[in-house]
Parts: C-alpha cells; structure tokens; sequence
C-alpha cells in the first residue's frame, strides 16, 4: 500500500567515495530503510553480492577496479535486482548507456535526498509490488489495490493524497496517528502549516466512507492530538 513493505529490502550501496556513501546511507536510514550494505569497488560488491544476495543496487559509474557498466553486467550475470546508476553531471553518454544495458533509473551527482528517495522508491514499487489488502469499515470497504472505497453498488475513486491519508492511518489501525504525522505522510518532510489542508481532506474522506459524514464511525477525531481509524476485522 506504501513503501513500509519495501523498507525492509536489501539496498547495496557501490561508489569509491567514503563520503558520498554515508551521505547516501544515512538518507536511506533517515527515511526508514534498514537493510544496507556498502561497497567500495567492483570486487568488494560482488563478494557482498555472493554472501548477501542484496534486493537493490546504487551503482556509481566510475570505480577504481573498473567501472559501474561492467559491474551490472557482471550482475545481470545471475540477478534481475533493479539497479539506479549514479552520474556525474553532464556524463550524457553514461545514462544512455546505463538505462541501454537495462538498468532502472539513473541520477546525477550532486542531487537532491529527496529525488534519490522518490527515485528509489518508484523502483522498489514497480519491481516488488505487494497484493493490497480490501479493508472493511462499518458502512464500506476500502480496495487499496485499485484506490476506491466501495460503499453499496458505489465505487468511489481515492485521491493520491485520501489514499495516502487512508494508507497512513489504515497502518496504524485503531490506533492514534497524530496531526504531524498525517501531514507529514502526504506533504514530506516540511509538513508544518498543512493542518488547514488535512482538515479539508479528512471532510472528503469521510463524505466516501461514512454513512453519516457529521457524526463519523470510521474516521474519528480524537480532540486536540489527530485521528484513528476504525477497521472491522
């Protein structure tokens, strides 16, 4: 339904730069990532690949012991993990050849830590999707697979940002998420000054799940720290 599924997957991390690779490393961990692995050259990523079969790839182009390219074939010799290159700017010719071998994704240095994210996890997504569940409230059901509520004869299409709110709060079923957390699961990292935004949000929701939006069963508002929502075993 989210990336929370995924975060589990095995990351290896392949560049010669010490410094680059903590930075990369510590966005992942930052953003709940908790199996990674590094590497430093061609030799030591294959030794890892032997002894730890990693589920993903970052490779950088250049390397002391080769190069990225050979790397992934050498890869590509036994696994079928999706694999994102690291560029330098400018290097044209090294994403065309990189995404031409059949790699995934490419990204060029120096970027962003929140395009490395999305990057990465528009690729774990694409590459280990996960049945979702149909979750059933008091008056309808929720299709995660095909982001619709299902009240009566009615299908109900989720917006990006409803199914993202359901997603955060269906993971904490029966439980209090909090305002920060809600906003933060749709806007990012800078979630503060969204709480108008949610509220309006929520209103929606609750017009597609609720028998009676004014008194909600589903979707309730506990006064002064966020919201739960109540799922039907």
């Amino acid at each position: 339904m989210d990336l929370e599924y995924l975060k589990n997957k095995k990351i290896l991390l392949v560049d010669d730069e010490p410094e680059l690779l903590s930075m990369v490393e510590g966005i992942l961990v930052k953003e709940g990532y908790r199996n990674i692995r590094r590497a430093a050259s061609v030799k030591e990523a294959l030794e890892v690949f032997q002894e730890w079969t990693p589920e993903m790839a970052v490779l950088d182009v250049m390397l002391p012991d080769g190069d990225g390219f050979g790397l992934f074939e050498k890869i590509r010799e036994g696994s079928d993990i999706p694999v994102l290159f690291l560029t330098a700017r400018g290097e044209e010719e090294d994403k065309f050849l990189g995404l031409g071998l059949g790699a995934d994704d490419y990204i060029v240095k120096p970027f962003l830590p929140k395009e490395l994210t999305l990057r990465i996890g528009v690729i774990l997504r694409r590459c280990y999707k996960e049945e979702q569940p149909v979750v059933r409230l008091a008056g309808c059901s929720i299709d995660f697979e095909r982001a619709q509520v299902i009240k009566g004869e009615e299908q109900l299409p989720l917006t990006a940002k409803e199914f993202a709110l359901l997603s955060a709060l269906y993971r904490n079923g029966g439980k209090i998420v909090t305002i920060d957390m809600l906003c933060q699961a749709v806007w990012g990292d800078n979630p503060y000054g969204y709480e108008n935004s949610l509220m309006a949000h929520i209103r929606r929701i609750r017009e597609k799940i609720e028998e009676n939006p004014s008194k909600p069963v589903s979707l309730i508002t506990v006064k002064g720290l966020g919201y739960k929502l109540m799922v039907k075993e």
